[in-house]
């Protein structure tokens, strides 16, 4: 066996080990004879458990702490945990920051955007209860308050999401909230803000009376508009030859 092979199966024999101790573990946690919230082993148990060395123990519970099986709090030992979706979707928000400088990727996450609350809105005019419309009329009046100041997009996604809550899907809730405030926060500065917020306001009040009126095709093409218009609107404008000089193309 050659130098670089022995390298290569040197490193691969704790990685097996680990993720062998990890599984293990796993397994333990979903058939409940380790409880959820409570103290894994410490690390010289868990070596002397498995036969395994300190970094190769250390490498498991960083596993499962990846896949959502422990939480690890400074100075603590690792505690036992079952992983949600919704868990599992927040933890990708650092992955979704990370390509959304990507034009292509943002154009995608705000169409999946588009899709989640024209769907939304469609059920909130056909279906949406008294106590759920009360709620979007609240955040639409805290909206319209912070018209012109620095609370105007905080109350503008409250709108959204109180919109998004009728469907009672956390999995939705979860994916909005993480594409929402990720795509905003991204966002430039509009030139006139107070005419920015004014708009913007005007859309919410004339989506919220569509669903008022049980107007489901009126509801979801007003929001449908809304969006598209918002995310035009934020697109920088092209260059211009009239912004340089232009240079001499005659052959």
């Amino acid at each position: 066996m050659s130098n670089q092979n022995a390298q290569v199966a040197d490193f691969e024999e704790p990685k097996r080990a680990a993720d062998s101790i990890a599984q293990k573990l796993i397994e333990e946690i979903r058939s409940g004879i380790i409880g959820a919230d409570t103290a894994l082993p410490t690390e010289r148990e868990l070596c002397e458990r498995f036969g395994a060395s300190r970094p190769t123990v250390r490498e498991a519970l960083a596993q499962m702490q990846l896949r959502g099986y422990a939480t690890v709090g400074a100075g603590k030992r690792p505690r036992a945990a079952k992983p949600s979706l919704t868990d599992v979707l927040r933890g990708a928000g650092d992955l979704i920051r990370e390509i959304l400088g990507d034009a292509e990727s943002g154009a995608h996450l705000e169409q999946m955007r588009q899709f989640i609350e024209t769907g939304a809105v469609r059920e909130a005019a056909a279906n949406a209860s008294n106590i759920q419309i009360a709620k979007m009329q609240d955040a639409l009046e805290r909206n319209f308050e912070a018209i012109g100041t620095e609370d105007f997009p905080s109350t503008d996604i409250a709108f959204h999401r109180a919109l998004v809550s009728v469907v009672g899907n956390p999995v939705i809730l979860t994916l909005h909230d993480m594409f929402v405030s990720e795509l905003l926060s991204h966002r430039p500065p509009a030139e006139d803000q107070v005419a920015h917020d004014r708009g913007s306001y005007e859309d919410h009040r004339e989506v919220y009376q569509a669903i008022l009126d049980g107007a489901e095709v009126t509801a979801t093409a007003l929001m449908d508009q809304h969006l598209s218009r918002a995310y035009r609107g934020r697109l920088k404008r092209p260059k211009s030859v009239a912004d340089g000089p232009r240079q001499n193309t005659t052959v």
